[in-house]
This record gives structure tokens, C-alpha cells and sequence, in this order.
């Protein structure tokens, strides 16, 4: 089978398991990202695809190659031969070799002209032909990247494996450099695992996402799945704050102050959780009338609630509400709205961000 695939990985630090049965397949052309909390075992994984830690239980394949095997002790392929490309967090950047040399360095195999030729067509593609001469020490972060992408592309690997690989970029940067990657690993048409603990970013590049939590993998699926239909608290939490409400399930709905929601999943009078995310919310200033605001059949109505404080976000603004209970909801919506802080707004809940859990299976 053509890409990457883990089956059955275990693995532990002495008494300390980090990896507990996980399974993995990326096809070629796929990107797939491994998102969750630092130390759920992501970045152990991609060690150990890449033949950095020896496998302890289950199997790795690249490329219908079995390149480790648990059950076979004498089958565990070095780094070299697995067809892998790395690019890790810090880069490993040679210091004593130019640009150039860093990239051409995997390559050793091809002829020189044709190891000349790809890189000043690569680099030329990057935006660092003026570079290429240059050590890594005189470039940016963002350049230093780039170029420790295409080391990692360099020898045509069959595998791409990329450790948080934007961590050390400034928010300004990272936006650019994400676009620049995603292109040219495309491109490249290789299948693609990268660990990283934002879920923004995995939102971004991922064509799937593996949540992890302590060591198993939570839920698989496409961006819009898994944030449109976490399959628990920790998944939707996990894509940003919620607002949280307390209820029982009756006729199939669980009442909020914000509106009532399906939960035709769960028996009545079981206690649940409605989570809210902040932008689930639509609002318009003073006492107008939910029913006149435009919205969409997930739409659910909601009394007017209180202002305690807006501010700005660039792209949108934060608002603190209260309730007639004196709880606090956060909302954050499209652009500038900045009501002042003791008047009134309208509020319109749009279902589809909001979830109900059982609350006995969340603690």
C-alpha cells in the first residue's frame, strides 16, 4: 500500500506509556496533521516513523515496504533507508554550509548538474535564489524554514515528517510561510504527517486531523468534522473557548438561557453539558428583536443580555455579556461592534457551534 501506515504503535518511556495502539495511514498527496495537548505522544509517533526510537509494539509501512515490525526484532529499517524526509522544529540548519549546500546535501546521489539544477530552480521558486550563497545564521526565521523544507524535499522522499514546524515564527510570519509550505509540499505530491499542539494551524493545512490525548488517537476527520461534530468535550474545547451551561435533557432538547438545543441522542432527564462557542453568536445593538435579525435555520433566539465590556480584535471584537443569572458569556463576532459597556444587545445562537455532552461522561 503506497503512502504511510502505522498499525497497532505502543510505546513507553520505563513505566510511563506515551503511545497506546495507535493506528495511522497517510495516502500520497495527503497532508495530515497530529494535533492535541503537549505530551499525548505526537511527537514520539513521528519519531517513530522516521526510525528515530525503536519500535516497541506494532508496525510501520512506507510504500508497501514494512520497515518496522514488532514481531520481527531484526526489521527495524535506519532513518536512511526508510525513504523519510525530517524537518524539525529547531530546523538543524548545518551551520557551515551555505544555503545551497544545505539543501543539496540529501541529494548526494544525483548527478551534480542535476543537483545544481533543482536547487536554483527550488530556490528560485522560494524566493531565495539571493540567498543561496548565504549560512543559515544571516537568515530570518522564516527563510531558515523554508530551507529546511527543502532539505527535507530534496532526495524525493516517499514520506514527509514535519515537527512543529512553524513554532518559531512570529504571528506576522507564520501566515505566509504556512501558504508558501502547504504549496509546495502539494506540489511535491508526498505523503505528509506533521505534529503540532495549534489547532488553527492544523485547521489550515490538514486534509485530516488525528486528535490525540494521552497516547490514543480522540478523533479522525476533516477540519469541518471535528469542529462542527466533536465527538466529545475535549475535542471542542480543544478548537477554542466555549461557553459552558448546565442542563437536562426533555422531549429531546437541553434549555439554556441562550435557547434550547437538540440533544436527541441522549435520554431525557440525563444532565448534560452545552458547550457555546464564542463566535456561535450573531448580535445587534439595543432592544431590536431577535426575529428581525437575518439568519439561517440553525439559528436559535435569545432575550437581550447586558454589556460588560467590548474590545477589539482587529478582525473582530470580543464582548463580555451577563446574564439575568449574573453568569458571563463570551461572544466574538465579525469586524467592529463595540457597544457601550451597561447598554443592551440582541443575541441569535447558531446551533451548528454549539454541542451537548453527557456531563457524567466529561468528568
Amino acid at each position: 500500500m503506497s503512502g504511510l501506515h502505522l498499525r497497532g504503535i505502543s510505546h513507553s518511556y520505563g513505566r510511563h506509556q506515551v503511545l497506546n495502539d495507535v493506528s495511522v495511514a497517510v495516502a500520497p498527496g495527503e497532508l495530515v496533521c497530529l494535533l492535541g495537548p503537549s505530551g499525548c505522544g505526537k511527537t514520539t509517533l513521528l519519531r517513530l516513523a522516521a526510525g528515530l526510537e525503536h519500535l516497541q509494539t506494532g508496525q510501520v509501512e512506507i510504500n508497501g515496504v514494512r520497515v518496522a515490525d514488532s514481531t520481527a526484532p531484526g526489521q527495524q529499517y535506519p532513518p536512511e533507508r526508510r525513504g523519510v524526509g525530517l524537518m524539525f522544529q529547531d530546523y538543524a540548519l548545518f551551520p557551515h554550509l551555505t544555503v545551497r549546500d544545505n539543501i543539496t546535501f540529501g541529494i548526494g546521489k544525483k548527478s551534480d548538474s542535476r543537483r545544481g539544477g533543482w536547487a536554483d530552480e527550488i530556490l528560485e521558486t522560494m524566493g531565495l535564489a539571493a540567498y543561496a550563497e548565504a549560512y543559515p545564521h544571516t537568515l530570518s526565521g522564516g527563510q531558515q524554514q523554508r530551507v529546511a523544507l527543502l532539505r527535507a524535499l530534496a532526495p524525493d522522499p516517499q514520506v514527509l515528517l514535519l515537527d512543529e514546524p512553524f513554532s518559531g515564527l512570529d504571528v506576522t510570519r507564520r501566515a505566509q510561510i504556512r501558504t508558501d509550505t502547504l504549496s509546495i509540499v502539494k506540489k511535491s505530491g508526498v505523503a505528509t504527517l506533521m505534529v503540532t499542539h495549534d489547532p488553527e494551524e492544523a485547521m489550515f493545512m490538514a486534509d485530516r486531523i488525528l486528535v490525540m490525548n494521552e497516547g490514543r488517537v480522540v478523533q479522525d476527520g476533516r477540519p469541518t468534522e471535528l469542529y462542527f461534530q466533536p465527538v466529545d468535550r475535549f475535542v471542542a474545547e480543544l478548537f477554542g473557548p466555549v461557553n459552558r451551561f448546565g442542563s437536562i435533557v426533555r422531549d429531546g432538547q437541553a434549555a439554556t438561557p441562550v435557547g434550547s438545543f437538540a440533544a436527541a441522542s441522549l435520554a431525557d432527564e440525563t444532565q448534560v453539558d452545552v458547550l457555546i462557542r464564542p463566535e456561535a453568536f450573531r448580535l445587534a445593538a439595543g432592544p431590536e428583536s431577535p426575529n428581525a435579525m437575518p439568519g439561517d435555520a440553525n439559528d436559535r433566539l435569545a432575550t437581550s443580555l447586558e454589556v460588560i465590556t467590548a474590545r477589539p480584535l482587529g478582525r473582530s471584537s470580543y464582548l463580555a455579556l451577563k446574564l439575568a443569572d449574573g453568569q458571563i458569556l463570551e461572544a466574538r463576532v465579525p469586524g467592529t461592534f463595540l457597544p457601550d459597556a451597561g447598554s443592551h444587545v440582541s443575541v441569535v445562537v447558531n446551533a451548528r457551534q454549539t454541542h451537548v455532552f453527557a456531563a457524567a461522561a466529561t468528568r
